[in-house]
């Protein structure tokens, strides 16, 4: 009588076994995009560490890319709510041009100390987009129409401002918010400790948090990522800061407005994953209707987005003029291009509702070390240019077919 019992006890584990088995393979087919963007960049960049005979990741280059691509990421976190919300904002290069140039105007021409001067420039930022933001939300015109128009009025004011000519140089405090790096009080002229230090506890807090919320959402009995994966995702994310935070302690240590972006997106993945404006964002993407309907105010919602983009574009404005140590009237030309690559390279729909804060800026460095790694190659602009276009297409391609499919 014992026998039938211990049959049916057996294929209990294999059962169980697969169950998980299959609960992983599900996870991973359904976020297969996010997954493959983090990886595609760690291929990209073994790539090219491997054609340039290890340049690429030298602390000297390594800073230089950081810099490079730090106007490019801060707009792509505005960016992508105005791609979430919908939208589309072409007009950014050109404000990000026209804000150095009002910065440079009011802080050489005008001898505006550049606390009050960066102040201003934001606030501006801030009001252009919501002038373009109206028309958008409360006008019901395109926003590829109105920010396009946008771009060009831009251009010709950054012209008229500069007369045609670069302005120049900065005042010394300003340039540190590019070039600047963050004080090692600790002391070493060869090793930077405190830049160190700050990684590790960077990579501390990213594990910590990261635990603590997983353990609300199962306190909630919310659905969540199996265990593996979040593990191995953010053990690999913690090595990866405690990684570069080693190679730039032994040059000049953390540059400033790394710490300003990692502020940026650790405060836009909060607001995006944590708060009711995020979620609203969201459904305003997804189904503008059925968001209006459930008493989410569409028009306000789009309008803020907006708002935020001329903002962030300011703060990029004055990013790329403190580190050009002046404004031209060519500042912030094709910018808007890399933005909105970013953006769907890291996985936003162009058909709004659906994008990611950390996929916003995979696809930001995606394109920075691309662009780094064919400049120390020594491939020229033009076909930099072609294949920058061909993993844009490739990109929403990959998009596209998987909404279909």
């Amino acid at each position: 009588m014992s026998q039938p019992e211990v049959n049916a006890v057996k294929p209990a584990v294999p059962v169980q076994e697969g169950a998980a088995a299959k609960l992983h393979a599900g996870f991973l087919k359904n976020n297969l995009r996010e997954y493959g963007m983090l990886i595609s960049l760690v291929a990209i960049m073994v790539l090219f560490q491997v054609l340039t005979d290890g340049t690429l990741l030298r602390p000297l280059n390594l800073t230089n890319l950081l810099l490079q691509n730090s106007y490019v990421v801060i707009m792509a976190l505005g960016m992508l709510l105005v791609i979430v919300a919908g939208h589309i904002d072409l007009s950014v290069g050109s404000v990000c041009g026209f804000i150095g140039a009002l910065a440079a105007v009011l802080m050489v021409e005008y001898d505006w100390h550049f606390v009050p001067t960066a102040l201003v420039s934001i606030l501006a930022g801030a009001v252009i987009g919501a002038a373009q933001g109206w028309f958008v939300a409360f006008r019901k015109i395109p926003s590829f129409i109105v920010t396009l128009a946008g771009m060009l009025v831009f251009k010709g004011l950054t012209l008229a401002l500069l007369a045609g000519q670069s302005v120049g140089p900065f005042p010394v405090e300003f340039q540190r918010l590019s070039s600047g790096f963050i004080p090692d009080p600790l002391g070493g002229d060869t090793f930077r400790t405190t830049s160190l230090i700050v990684g590790a506890l960077a990579a501390v807090a990213l594990v910590f948090f990261k635990m603590r919320g997983r353990a609300k959402l199962a306190a909630h009995g919310m659905e969540q990522e199996p265990y593996a994966f979040f593990l191995v995702k953010n053990l690999f994310f913690a090595a990866i800061i405690l990684f570069f935070s080693y190679l730039l302690s032994t040059y000049k240590g953390l540059p400033n407005v790394l710490i300003v972006m990692a502020v940026l997106i650790v405060v836009y993945d909060f607001v995006t994953n944590r708060t009711t404006v995020g979620r609203r964002i969201y459904a305003l993407g997804g189904n503008e209707k059925a968001a209006r309907l459930s008493g989410v105010k569409t028009q306000r919602l789009a309008f803020l987005t907006f708002v935020n983009m001329g903002a962030l574009a300011a703060l990029a404005g004055l990013v790329f003029a403190a580190r050009l140590n002046t404004a031209t009237p060519k500042a912030g030309l094709g910018f808007e291009l890399d933005v909105i690559a970013a953006c769907f390279i890291g996985g936003a729909s162009a058909s709004g509702g659906v994008g990611k804060v950390m996929g916003a800026v995979i696809g930001a460095f995606i394109m920075g070390v691309m662009n780094n790694g064919m400049s120390i190659l020594g491939i020229g602009i033009d076909y930099q240019q072609v294949i920058k276009g061909l993993v844009l297409l490739a990109a929403v391609f990959i998009d596209v077919y998987n909404k279909n499919k």
